[in-house]
Parts: C-alpha cells; structure tokens; sequence
C-alpha cells in the first residue's frame, strides 16, 4: 500500500505516503488511500496525527501518468476526479485533531495544498516549493482555498502566475510553513512533546474556535459565542483539572498519560 497510518502509545497517528520511486507523486489510488486514512483518524481517540512522507522529496504534486489519464477523460469524469482531490484537501483540513506536517525536498503542485491544510508545517532548510501549474497549461483550482488562505492573495498572485521555483526562507516569510529544521525528526518530536503537554479536549475544542472566528465580524453574536465556548470548557472535566492541577503544583491527568 503506498499509504500507512501507524498510531504510537502516545496516541498520535503517523500518516506516511510511500511512493519514492514517483516522487510521492499522488494518483486516483493515493487520494482514494489518503482520504480513507485521515477519516478514519479522524474518528480516533489520538492526539495528533503526522503527515510525512517517504524518500528524498515531500511530493511532486500529481502523478504525470495520472494527469495524462485524466487528459483523455471527458468534462464530467475530470470533475469527478477533481472533486476527489477536494475533498482529500477538505478531510485533512477539517481533522479535528492538530495535524502536523514535515516536508523534505521538493513540494509542487498540489503537494503545497496538503501542507497548507496542516495546522503546522515544518520544512528541511534546503527544500523547495513551487505552485508549477501553469506551467502545464492548468491552474492550482482545488488547492487555492487552502493555499490562499496560508499565504494570502498578494503572494498568491505572484506564485499562481509565475510557477517560480521558492525556497523554505521564502516560504517561511510567507506563512506557508512555520519553522525550517535542519532534523525533521528532533522537530517532529519537539512539537508532539508540546501538543501533548496540552489538554487534548482544549487543544481540539481550540483548533475548532479558529474555524468559528477567523475571518468573521466582531459582533454581538460572535462575542456571545465566545463567551459561551470559554464557560462551556471551564466546567469541563478537563477544564476543572487544568485549573486545579496549576493551582496545587501538579501535573495533569492527560501528561501523565502521554508519558506512558
């Protein structure tokens, strides 16, 4: 199978994409695999799930094999297809557990829409980015929400026109990943180290409020929900001892657990 999903005892699920011998390129198989996977995940009681990949390169976006398929397809069969690779970009971005990406070598095409629908995105120093659409004649349609939204219009308009090759300094100034590392696998485990630490129930209830607020007027209604959300989980179980738990100088229940 070209894609595993592995969960640690630590209850994080490590989703990897095994294809190097084609560049982790992705397929109607992959999407099909990628999308079962992170559903299922979904539905776990995990902390976090990881999205890597196997090999020297991150992903060189769609498979040249499968697009050239696609060519030979009528209207309807190619939207069908597309609408497959949007909703793999819609399960992972609305995971409800903080997804975590790590990106090494080269990211094209729509690889760069996996790693802008993570919550955070990590990449090797020497790594290289590029929204090569164009450059075949086709546009970045189904990945630009995500991409957008990462880098905002203005880089937008520069790199969905021009296909230029980035590195990860520039990606980093453009808010498409967070941090560069020169060991993916020491970061991979400091930023688990720190999700981890935190309350599981808060930690996702969090990722939840951004989608509920970003992007939305400050109004009446919105600061009612507000409060409401921050009421709803101080009452909480997790929410009672996180508070008593700082109070007496202690541990909390779920760092303990991780540490199992």
């Amino acid at each position: 199978m070209p894609v595993t999903l592995n969960i640690t005892k630590s209850k994080v699920a490590i989703l990897e994409l095994s294809r190097p011998e084609k560049h982790n390129a992705f397929n109607a198989e992959v999407i099909a695999e990628l999308i079962k996977n992170i559903e299922y995940a979904s539905g776990l009681d995990v902390r976090a799930l990881v999205l890597k990949t196997e090999g020297k390169h991150f992903s060189a976006g769609a498979d040249l094999a499968w697009m050239k398929s696609m060519a030979d397809n009528d209207y309807d069969e190619n939207v069908a297809d597309s609408l497959e690779l949007a909703k793999l970009m819609q399960v992972l971005a609305t995971c409800p557990h903080p997804t975590l990406c790590l990106v090494q070598g080269a990211a094209f095409g729509g690889a760069l829409g996996l790693i802008a629908c993570c919550d955070i995105a990590i990449a090797e120093h020497n790594s290289k980015f590029c929204l090569s659409e164009v450059k075949l004649g086709l546009i970045p349609a189904v990945i630009s929400p995500y991409v957008i939204k990462a880098i905002g219009e203005r880089q937008a308009r520069r790199y969905f026109l021009t296909a230029e090759v980035f590195d990860g300094e520039k990606a980093l100034e453009m808010g498409l990943i967070h941090e560069l590392s020169d060991d993916l696998a020491k970061s991979e485990a400091d930023f688990l180290d720190t999700l981890l630490n935190n309350g599981p129930a808060a930690v996702k209830s969090a990722k939840a409020l951004i989608n509920e607020v970003a992007g939305k007027e400050i109004n009446e209604a919105l600061i009612a929900h507000t409060a409401k959300r921050i009421a709803e989980i101080r009452v909480s179980d997790e929410g009672q001892e996180g508070l008593s738990t700082f109070f007496d100088k202690r541990a909390p229940r779920w760092q303990t657990a991780a540490s199992e």
